[in-house]
């Protein structure tokens, strides 16, 4: 999770405060909230708006491609807009606000405010949830996703969700990539590599919250980041045997989105309709349940069927394509080899609609 390792002695500062001085789970934190604002003083005023659009970025940076599509798409290319961003701790170096650094160099915005939250009670600040809803665009900074999982059913959350409403749009990377799914692998427990989560699908490890954020045409996902470089199609995959088995999904199948770092970003129009920029991505399925997913046991799952999007290419979550996608299985906790690349099935048939070019 890109900032993970850089915002992690800020988290462990924050730790040391709570040990000092216990708090009871009915007691919040004090809001601590440290506001940044880029740009205008005064927030654009506009009937209405033509998103929602989404951005889910491999790595915690922002990709200026992207972001200038989701920008555009929302502002139907005329007028200019808000965008905050939400980080669960401070950079350790450099620019205090690095996100807004580069939305701000992009057409169409009025101004960027960088929100940084460490405290339990800064999700009910009045200010903050000002600025989200004054905003037509959220971006959740890299960072630890659990910190972003404990907003679930807080004035923060539905702050978000009236951006996206009222036809604004979502984001972020790596952390801010796994929060914007309605399946989030939440790392509250610790980090779990591919190895880890195939050997024993129920690692104290691997925990998820649902119910927080649910975008339209994205149902039934769970995200992933730095995807092909930190080998996360073995831990994709177990998550989605896992919300099979456990009922997590509302149709007993299970969508992985993962992207690759160094400028990957999957965007996504109003329609569900997405393109991949920068780097590679990968919709993984899985459709059944397990041939074996326990506690302690190596997991068994045959014929997950992944979609390799390239930059450039588009893939339909609205009407999800039934063809295009090369098979890999699990066996005993060991995956078939090049899990990264293959030959796409052909003979899949016309129905279903969709396509992933």
């Amino acid at each position: 999770m890109t900032y993970r390792h850089a915002r992690k002695a800020v988290y462990a500062a924050v730790a040391l405060c709570a040990l000092a001085v216990p708090l009871a789970p009915h007691q919040p934190a004090q809001a601590a909230g440290s506001r940044i604002r880029l740009g205008n003083t005064s927030d654009v005023g506009r009937a209405s708006w033509n998103g929602p659009a989404f951005t889910m970025n491999g790595a915690g940076a922002v990709v200026p491609a992207s972001m200038s599509r989701a920008i555009d798409d929302i502002r139907g290319g005329t007028g200019s807009l808000d965008v905050v961003v939400l980080a669960g701790s401070a950079p350790t170096s450099g620019s205090k606000t690095p996100e807004c650094d580069t939305v701000m160099t992009l057409t169409g915005v009025n101004s960027c405010t960088t929100w940084t939250l460490t405290a339990a009670g800064d999700a009910t600040n009045s200010q903050v949830n000002t600025d989200i809803r004054n905003a037509e665009f959220v971006y959740f900074a890299g960072g630890d996703q659990c910190r972003y999982a404990a907003w679930k059913d807080t004035p923060l959350e539905a702050s978000v969700e009236s951006v996206v409403a009222k036809g604004g749009g979502s984001g972020g990377g790596s952390a801010g990539h796994h929060i914007n799914s309605p399946i989030v692998y939440d790392a509250c427990n610790g980090s779990v590599t591919s190895a880890e989560a195939l050997a024993d699908p129920y690692d104290p490890a691997i925990s998820f919250t649902t119910g927080m954020f649910q975008w339209p045409h994205y149902a039934n996902v769970i995200n992933d980041s730095h995807f092909v470089t930190r080998d996360r199609m073995g831990r994709t995959m177990t998550f989605l045997a896992r919300a099979i088995k456990d009922g997590l999904t509302t149709d007993g199948a299970a969508w992985g989105v993962g992207v690759e770092e160094g400028g990957g970003s999957l965007f996504i129009d109003r329609n569900g309709l997405s393109t991949e920029y920068g780097k590679d991505a990968y919709v993984v399925l899985g459709d059944h349940q397990p041939e074996q997913a326990a506690g302690r046991e190596p997991l068994t799952y045959s014929n997950f069927k992944i979609w390799h999007l390239t930059p450039d290419a588009a893939f339909d979550f609205r009407n999800r394509p039934t063809c295009g996608y090369y098979l890999r299985s699990v066996t005993a906790g060991v995956p078939d080899s090049n899990l990264y690349d293959g030959t796409p099935v052909t003979n899949c048939g016309e129905s279903g609609g969709g396509s992933a070019l």
